[in-house]
């Protein structure tokens, strides 16, 4: 794929070329194929096991295929150290979140930044940041540890925002979550698509997911079983009897 190259009229930012990941001798992706479009929500839903949050580690560089090709804007990354991949601008909000528990707010939002060179703009940046989570801004000298649930989903949304991403990876971000917080989180992750970034969102919530994206990819113990636009998905009866809990 060059650089150029178009899909839809959008190019595409991210390629997955028949990718097989292992831990050990367990082939955990068997084959999978994806594509991220400029200006896209793309996500994967599927059962626990399925290969999700596998795929986002072979994208990140924590997990490297043995097998396949992974193309970002243009350039092969699948090899890449993770550290190297963030600096080509794919930033991740964990499974978890994964905060510094006793660092504050405003100290977890500053290490998204730590690989940036271009200081200049961090603080428009960070106030872009406060602008998306209001919370942040009244927390942001408390330990980050000492939040709920969802600030801290906030906190690490914000974190990888900082990173001033090219493609933002979403890994369960509702997990855990009570429901008002959930609706306002995918409220925040179309907002920030709307800004400009393509998110690749993995998702248990794979009603909410599919709200919220524009295509969708459906993972089966580590093959893509399903592959359209996210209404078409919501709208088919296999996926409304697996995932959506519609007989």
């Amino acid at each position: 794929m060059s650089e150029g190259a178009k899909t839809d009229g959008r190019a595409v930012i991210l390629r997955l070329d028949d990718i097989h990941t292992f831990y050990g001798a367990i082939h955990a992706l068997k084959g999978v194929s994806i594509e991220v479009r400029d200006g896209e929500i793309v996500t994967l839903i599927g059962a626990n096991g399925a290969g999700k949050s596998t795929t986002l580690r072979s994208i990140n560089g924590l997990n490297h295929p043995r097998r396949g090709r992974i193309e970002f804007a243009g350039r092969d990354i699948t090899n890449e150290a993770p550290h190297r991949v963030v600096k080509m601008g794919i930033a991740q909000s964990p499974e978890g979140r994964k905060l510094f528990s006793r660092m504050s707010v405003r100290e977890n939002l500053e290490m998204g930044a730590f690989q940036r060179t271009d200081r200049a703009s961090f603080k428009e940046d960070l106030d872009r940041v406060y602008s998306l989570f209001p919370r942040l801004a009244e927390r942001e000298h408390q330990k980050a540890g000492t939040m709920s649930g969802g600030e801290q989903q906030m906190c690490a949304m914000g974190r990888a925002l900082m990173a001033k991403p090219k493609l933002l990876l979403l890994d369960e971000p509702s997990m855990g979550l009570a429901p008002i917080f959930v609706e306002r989180i995918f409220e925040i992750v179309r907002e920030i698509n709307e800004q400009g970034t393509p998110i690749l969102l993995v998702e248990q919530n794979a009603l909410m997911a599919l709200e919220t994206a524009h295509r969708g990819y459906v993972l089966e113990t580590g093959r893509i079983a399903l592959a359209d636009d996210a209404k078409n998905l919501r709208e088919n009866e296999q996926v409304q009897k697996a995932y959506l809990g519609i007989d």
